[in-house]
């Protein structure tokens, strides 16, 4: 490897733009190493190993140089890395979409291989108006979705993030203007494995929900949501129940139901997809990032027979096509990825892998955060899943904890006003306190006082 360190912080800085950044803001750390849930990180103020407490933005929950992935790869190498897919198949391709069905809400019976997260929910958001067009529809060109939700950074998907609170508020004057249902009052799981939830609260919003939709029925193709919890728009839990109503409204108004599954997806909110903490089958689902365990970037868009249907017995295409689609290499990565998630746990017969390694993620991070609750800077510590929060009562200082966190053995991505992490499934206790102890102690020092 060329430059290590300072030398790469000095080419960097000026040159490359970083995610949600200006030029001038540069970075602090470069990367010399990855390997299992730490990685090695070179700044101005020395050498670090650290657990990655954000498993590369929620994608590598293998971890890194994982064995049986490499493999996948290498094997893939050896045939052929990329053929175009259109006009050709791959028996990788063929195998990922058979796998992701039988995964998948019954129901869910095709699937369009894309190239990231953000393009999955573009072709989504394609195929309902397609679908509806073909239904003798056309004037269905809106899309209702939740405030406080993030679909991605492309033009389409801005249009259904949230347009106040989110990233996107300066493109706000971008394409048609769409419906934005109230976000859904908070809830959390407890531990007994039951949801609390405001009642009289969910009844004002479910009321609120149908009188929208209702209202604006005859413009909509499609409902566009984050089950269960809203990620970018601050990793914000809703009642599963909210999925229900929302099944109801597009099924009783002709309406498309898209979950965007892209960061709940296989296993981190404590179900293998977070559509299955009800008994319902989304219309159109997509899903990403973990798919193939951080090593390539790859999505999916699902869809039923019935929605697939209507297109193919009208002659029309699904208009997209990206000359990354169903990359071979990907594929082959993404089907190591499943298989690894949904084997046998060798110790605990009866239980897939990813199982109880969230379980072990669980009372990790439920209880290695709880010591922040105590903190007067501190509004809440919320756990679900994979996932640990604690909400401060001011914006977080980003650069002040990321280095206190680091010189604790941790590496975090804090943002608005939280301090969150979402780390590898295969991480074990010891690992799960170290990153837990220096989130604490970077949340003490910097919003404790």
């Amino acid at each position: 490897m060329t430059g290590h360190g300072p030398d790469i912080l000095n080419r960097d800085s000026g040159l490359l733009w970083h995610p949600y950044s200006t030029l001038a803001a540069g970075v602090s750390y470069a990367v010399t190493g990855a390997e299992g849930v730490r990685l090695s990180l070179s700044g101005a103020d020395g050498e670090h190993t650290v657990v990655d407490g954000m498993a590369s933005w929620w994608s590598a929950v293998h971890g890194y140089r994982n064995p049986r992935l490499d493999a996948a790869a290498h094997a893939q190498l050896e045939d052929f890395s990329h053929v175009m897919f259109g006009g050709l198949t791959h028996a990788p391709a063929v195998e990922l979409a058979e796998k992701l069905i039988e995964l998948a809400p019954a129901g869910l019976q095709h699937v369009f291989l894309a190239d990231s997260g953000s393009i999955s929910v573009e072709v989504a958001l394609k195929l309902a108006l397609q679908y509806q067009y073909e239904r003798g529809q056309g004037h269905r060109q809106r899309f209702a979705a939740l405030r406080g939700g993030y679909h991605g950074d492309t033009f389409a998907t801005m249009r259904v993030c949230d347009p106040v609170d989110g990233m996107h508020s300066q493109f706000a004057g971008q394409g048609t203007d769409n419906v934005f249902l109230p976000r859904p009052p908070a809830a959390a799981l407890n531990s007994a494995g039951t949801w609390d939830a405001d009642a009289d609260a969910l009844a004002a919003w479910e009321t609120q929900a149908r009188e929208l939709i209702g209202a604006h029925a005859q413009e909509l193709a499609a409902i566009v949501c984050e089950p269960i919890l809203q990620g970018a728009g601050g990793m914000y839990v809703y009642d599963p129940h909210v999925l229900v109503i929302l099944r109801e409204l597009a099924d009783e108004h002709g309406l498309l139901l898209i979950f965007d599954e892209i960061a709940t997806g296989f296993g981190r909110t404590g179900r293998f997809f977070a559509t299955h903490w009800v008994d319902i089958t989304p219309d159109v689902m997509c899903v990403g990032k973990a798919l193939t365990g951080g090593y390539l970037t790859l999505a999916a868009m699902m869809c039923t027979s019935e929605v697939a249907q209507v297109l193919d017995d009208s002659g029309s295409p699904l208009m997209h096509g990206p000359t990354f689609m169903g990359n071979p290499l990907a594929c082959a990565v993404a089907n190591a990825s499943l298989s690894l998630l949904t084997e046998d746990d060798p110790e605990h017969p009866g239980q897939q892998r990813w199982q109880q390694q969230l379980q072990r993620l669980q009372t990790g991070l439920r209880e290695g955060l709880a010591p922040a609750a105590e903190f007067s800077g501190v509004r809440q510590v919320r756990q679900l899943g994979g996932v640990g929060v604690v909400q401060l009562t001011e914006p977080v200082r980003v650069a002040e904890v990321t280095k206190i966190a680091v010189e604790n053995g941790a590496w975090v991505r804090p943002f608005r006003d939280l301090v969150y992490v979402m780390p590898p499934y295969v991480c074990s206790s010891e690992d799960l306190a170290q990153l837990t102890r220096a989130v604490v102690t970077a949340v003490g020092e910097v919003h404790g006082r």
